[in-house]
């Protein structure tokens, strides 16, 4: 089951390469924009949700659009969503292949109820479930840029419990989700070595690395000042490449491509390849707006409007522009995980 999920995601990915898809295959889908941090690089918490999509809705968005083979939840802090398994189930039971589902989690809710519910989409059967744990720092670093005093251990705790899950389902992968700001600046291996000290075990292939990015649309962030030094900065992603080693695996290929062309970016400040937004994939928020990209605050559409099918704002007139935008060189720079990963199986020769 689990393989054939992963050859239809690999042949809708590999066909990305030479023709314009009929279907996106990722969504990325922030379920709500509440959270319970107070991030000093991140503005979310400050929105307070209403008219969020019910769950009724997301059912039927799903039912009428089934062709995602990778389901992106985001938020705000996701687990916020008590409906969370239901949602995931609603994409489960009405697409055609669904083979992965990846969600970063603050780890500050209760986490008898989150391990609880990981639980439940783990026994849906599919093939593969990544969490990603932020941390943003060793102890007192990640509280203060978190704005939650005793959070990295929660963060510790929750990775702890995860380990153990893992061992009962092989398909769990589990990841510490590191967003480099002006904050955290040359501390990465600081953090590192604070983890290592209460898991032995965990490794430089253990951590995902981001560039905290600015975005009035998504962060609502673009008054702080978040961006570290970028000759600094490169230096330091380029010293923690070095010491990961090489995995088999699509996952982490593709994330080591990643990381390089991560150094492109911050060198230059330019996204390092065209980005695969309305044609691979979209983001598409709480309230149903669908978007090029996580990054690009541009709206094409909403879901609401169209009965819940994709497609007339997949065809419209907004999104063949945003297309031709991305053709002529003229996107948003950025470059995170959300699209780079199938910019990069878009663009094989990038991982090669």
């Amino acid at each position: 089951m689990g393989t054939g999920k992963l050859l239809g995601l690999g042949l809708t990915a590999l066909k990305s390469n030479f023709s314009q898809l009929e279907h996106p295959y990722k969504l990325t889908f922030s379920i709500t924009y509440g959270c319970q941090s107070r991030c000093l690089t991140c503005n979310i918490w400050q929105i307070k949700p209403k008219g969020e999509l019910s769950l009724q809705e997301i059912q039927e968005f799903a039912h009428k659009n089934p062709y995602f083979r990778w389901l992106e939840i985001t938020g705000g802090e996701p687990f916020l969503r008590s409906d969370i398994v239901e949602v995931i189930r609603a994409f489960k039971e009405t697409s055609k292949g669904l083979y992965i589902v990846t969600m970063p989690t603050n780890s500050l809710s209760n986490h008898e109820m989150i391990i609880g519910k990981i639980r439940q989409v783990l026994e849906m059967g599919i093939p593969r479930l990544s969490i990603t744990l932020s941390l943003d720092g060793y102890r007192e670093l990640h509280d203060k840029i978190r704005g939650i005093p005793g959070n990295f251990d929660k963060v510790m705790d929750m990775y702890k419990r995860l380990a153990e899950l893992r061992k009962q389902y092989p398909g769990l992968f589990v990841v510490f989700g590191y967003t480099m700001s002006k904050f955290n600046q040359g501390l990465f291996e600081k953090t590192y070595q604070s983890v290592k000290e209460l898991f032995p075990e965990v490794t430089y292939n253990n951590f995902h690395l981001n560039v905290a990015q600015i975005s009035d649309s998504y962060y609502q962030n673009g008054e702080l000042d978040i961006r570290p030094d970028r000759k600094e900065l490169s230096t330091e992603v380029e010293s923690i490449v070095r010491k990961r080693h090489f995995e088999l695996g699509a996952i982490p290929i593709v994330e080591g491509a990643f990381l390089k062309k991560l150094v492109d970016y911050i060198k230059t400040g330019e996204s390092p390849i065209k980005s695969r937004s309305l044609d691979a994939s979209l983001f598409m928020d709480s309230y149903g707006n669908v978007y090029p990209s996580i990054m690009w605050g541009r709206i094409v559409g909403n879901i609401r409007n169209t009965d819940f099918d994709l497609m007339p704002i997949w065809k419209n007139a907004d999104a063949e522009e945003v297309r031709k935008l991305i053709k002529d060189g003229k996107e948003p720079n950025s470059w995170t995980a959300c699209e780079a990963y199938q910019s990069l199986v878009g663009s094989i020769g990038n991982l090669l």
